[in-house]
Order: C-alpha cells, then structure tokens, then sequence
C-alpha cells in the first residue's frame, strides 16, 4: 500500500484545477492499484466526498506536518504552482510543503507542473535548493523543462510529458444541452455557438472591449451566439455577467458553479471556443472543438504549441481585425484543425504514463 499526499491548487471551485484532481486520482489509482490518497485542500469535507480521498485543511500547519508524516510521497502538482507572478507568498507556501516533507525523509514528486515565472532571486535559489533534491520531477512543456535547466536542477531529474488534464474522461453533448437551456442560452438549430472562457484577474479594459466587438460581429457576420463560460467562478463570473450585461442580450452567460463534467460537455457543444484560461482551451482541445487561444501567460502559449495551433493572439494585442481573421480559420478548417489535433493529444497522452511509471520506480527503491 502506498500512501501518497498531494499539493496543490485545490478546493478554490477552479475548473482547470480540480479537473488536475480528478485526473490525477484516477490515473493513480489505475496505474497504482494498492494506493491510498491523502489532498490538501481549502475545502477538505467537499474534497473527500468528492473525490473519495482524505483530506486536510492546506493551510493549518498541525495537518499539514500529520498528512506529511502519513505519507509515503509527496506530490506536488500539477497546475504552475512554483511561479511568482501571482505572489511570492505562493510558490514560498508550495516549497516549504516539498522541503517539509524533505526533512522528514519522505519521497517528494513534482507532477506535471508547468514551472514559472520565476522573477524573485530569493524565490529562484530555494526553487533550485528544493527541487534538486526532489526524487523525481515531470513538467507539462518545454520551457518549464528549459527554466529549471537555467536555475540549476540536475537534468536527470527532470522528464516532459503534458498537461494531465489532456486525459480527463470525455462525456457526451447532452448534459451541456441541457444545462444551456436551463441557463438562458440554448443551442439554435442551424446557428453557430461560440464559447468564450475569460479572465478577469488584473482585467484588460480595452481586451474586454474588443471581446464585445467581436461578439456583435459575430452575431451580424453569421448569426452565431455567444456564451460567456467562467472557468474560475469566484473570479469570472463577475466579469463575464458585465460584459453580458452591457451587450444587452446579444450574448448570453453562465452564471452558475458547474462541476468540471458538467463545463467539459458544455464546451462540446460549441463550434468554436474563444479561450483566454489554460484549461478552457485544453477542454476543447479534447472535446474536438476548435479554438482561439488568446494568451496571458507563457503557459497559454506553450500549449498551444503542442497542438500545432497558433498562438500569436495575447490579451494585449488582441483586436476585431486578429479575431476575424482567426475565427474564419477556424470555422473554415474546423475537420482539418479537429485531426491534426486529436493526433497531437494522441501523442502527448502516451507520455503521461511516465508518471505513474517513474512513482512505481521511486517508490520500489
């Protein structure tokens, strides 16, 4: 039996985060049978119903050292939990847990993280002093691979794979169907749909004036709705309300918290999908969906990369003209955008079992 604690970004209601969670538990449990999972998560009674796992409260020291004694191995990952773009206090909060379990002589794992921004001189040193003496480390890209490289951690210790979510279990369009209509916004026989998954931290005014822009010519152009999908509900949903609201019905939003199942077929039922957060667009990547990537972070823009998809589009450049240009792409090439992808998420997704394998590897040492 093997007792495994994993740290993360859990328990926030954060689409792209506890779908992470779930792909993570089911392929531990796949691939390691005889496996017991405790998380640390800000809502542990809703993260162990909903998961079937223990958990305990991320950010009480008392059960993080107990949850870290229990273990076996730590696992940290995925989503970028090691930048500090948000705040230096995060990526410190995500090393002291790894170097926590460290002196305390238990195996530590970075899973499928992306890695960075890493600004701070202070944060850059103990990232490297940490992750050097993890016992194996797996990233989602290649820049994250390149980044660890530049601060110092040993190259053997360090294996690309892909963003586990790329692996989440697919459901079929009528659930999305349903919670469409029952939101206000259903599909119109004949009429294209058109997603769009925002973000509202440190908001752009003049992105989310070009977003409404290209959704009236949309709606003049070919008749397409527009649905507004918060990924992250505490933080979107505000913004996506907003600019619903100052559209006056030409678009419609989802304003209420759908568990990840419930957005992934949502997302299978749009014709295209607009994607500013990271798990929106790999959502549409596995539902078949083509997309736009408008990027904010590297990490946006090293997925799409991955899929052969362009990734020229950032919130700080985006425009009508870029976005009529990328949506006739699009929906002219929607068959050919639909294979080429599904044969680069084919790829990437036999390369995850690197993870499970290198566990199995650590663990029997």
């Amino acid at each position: 039996m093997y007792h495994i604690l994993i740290s993360g970004y859990y328990g926030f209601n954060n689409i792209g985060d506890e779908s992470i969670l779930r792909t993570v538990i089911d392929n531990l449990r796949e691939k390691l049978p005889h496996v017991e999972i405790t998380v640390l998560s800000q809502s542990p009674a809703q993260t162990a119903e909903k998961y079937g796992v223990r958990a305990a409260r991320r950010m009480n020291l008392w059960d993080i050292f107990r949850s870290i004694w229990r273990c076996d191995m730590l696992l940290s990952g995925g989503g970028s939990l090691l930048q500090d773009a948000t705040s230096s206090r995060s990526i410190l909060y995500y090393l002291f847990i790894l170097r926590l379990a460290q002196l305390l002589g238990k195996r530590t794992f970075i899973y499928s993280q992306g890695i960075g921004p890493i600004a701070g001189k202070r944060n850059r040193r103990y990232t490297a002093f940490v992750l050097s003496r993890t016992d194996g480390i797996v990233v989602r890209d290649g820049k994250s691979r390149d980044l660890l490289l530049e601060l110092g951690v040993p190259g053997g210790l360090i294996h690309v794979t892909a963003d586990p979510v790329i692996r989440v279990k697919t459901p079929g369009p009528e659930l999305g169907l349903q919670i469409l209509a029952e939101e206000g916004c259903p599909r119109r026989e004949g009429h294209l749909t058109v997603g769009w998954a925002v973000k509202s931290r440190k908001p752009n005014k003049s992105f989310l004036q070009e977003v409404e822009k290209c959704i009236l010519w949309l709606r003049e152009e070919y008749g397409a709705d527009s649905v507004l999908i918060p990924f992250f509900h505490d933080e979107d949903v505000g913004i996506c309300q907003a600019v619903a609201e100052h559209l006056d019905g030409q678009a419609g939003c989802l304003r209420k918290k759908h568990l990840s199942e419930e957005t992934l077929s949502i997302i299978g039922c749009m014709d295209v999908l607009v994607g500013v957060r990271l798990h929106s667009l790999i959502y549409a990547a596995v539902m078949g969906v083509p997309m736009i990537g408008v990027s904010y972070d590297p990490k946006v823009e090293s997925f799409l990369s991955s899929i052969q998809r362009p990734a020229h589009l950032t919130v700080e450049n985006f425009t009508l003209a870029a976005f009529q240009a990328a949506f006739r792409d699009a929906v002219e090439h929607r068959e050919a955008i639909r294979e080429a992808t599904g044969q680069c998420l084919d790829s990437l997704i036999s390369k995850l079992d690197q993870n499970e394998e290198l566990i199995r590897a650590i663990m029997e040492r």
